[in-house]
């Protein structure tokens, strides 16, 4: 009879040659992977391209300037039969300052002399521009859900409402009379340079 040929069992060195390298491996995977973890953070970028730059001329005649502070509350969620879903709100609070300008097209402002009296014609004082004051934003409340973010065009259209409230406001509290009271000033103080206004009758109409 033949000997049967026995192959020899594998030792413990092979075994650890080949598993030794895939241990490592995972061990390098795991490492990137925690170091990936340990070092992310919040990503923010902002770009500015110039799309249109245009100049016009202007004859403004700017006699009063107001400053007022608007609060604006924000919020939004999802609704179901009319009823918030809970955990889909967001909310913010927040305030600018608003800057207005008000006074006259001087090009709409005329005057005439007759004998000793002069007659100067202003047409109603207007509101000449109204800007948020971007440095003096501050946030009291901020809050926003992954299921019911407040849009871009949303906030755009809450800009717009805070700067007509801070109109209303301001031409409520006297904003025109005082730009058209500060215009007198100054026209009459204009006008004495030229003539003297104890012997003229300045009028305003």
């Amino acid at each position: 009879m033949g000997r049967s040929v026995q192959t020899p069992p594998r030792s413990s060195h092979w075994l650890a040659k080949l598993i030794i390298p895939k241990l490592i491996l995972v061990v390098i995977v795991a490492a990137l992977l925690a170091a990936g973890w340990l070092s992310m953070r919040s990503y923010y970028e902002n770009k500015y391209k110039t799309t249109k730059l245009g100049f016009e001329d202007i004859g403004e005649l700017a006699t009063q300037e107001c400053r007022t502070t608007q609060v604006n509350a924000t919020a939004a969620a999802q609704e179901i039969f009319g009823v918030q879903i809970p955990f889909t709100q967001s909310r913010y609070i927040y305030s600018y300052d608003v800057v207005l300008k008000a006074g006259y097209d001087f090009s709409a402002i005329t005057w005439e002399v007759k004998d000793t009296a002069i007659t100067v014609h202003l047409p109603e004082a207007q509101v000449l521009s109204c800007e948020l004051d971007l440095d003096s934003f501050q946030v009291y409340y901020e809050k926003e859900s992954v299921f019911r973010p407040i849009t871009l065009e949303e906030t755009n259209q809450d800009m717009t409402n805070l700067k007509a409230n801070a109109q209303n406001d301001a031409i409520a509290n006297g904003l025109l009379d005082n730009a058209r009271d500060n215009a007198e000033t100054l026209l009459a103080a204009f006008f004495a340079q030229a003539y003297d206004l104890d012997e003229y009758t300045l009028n305003f109409v």
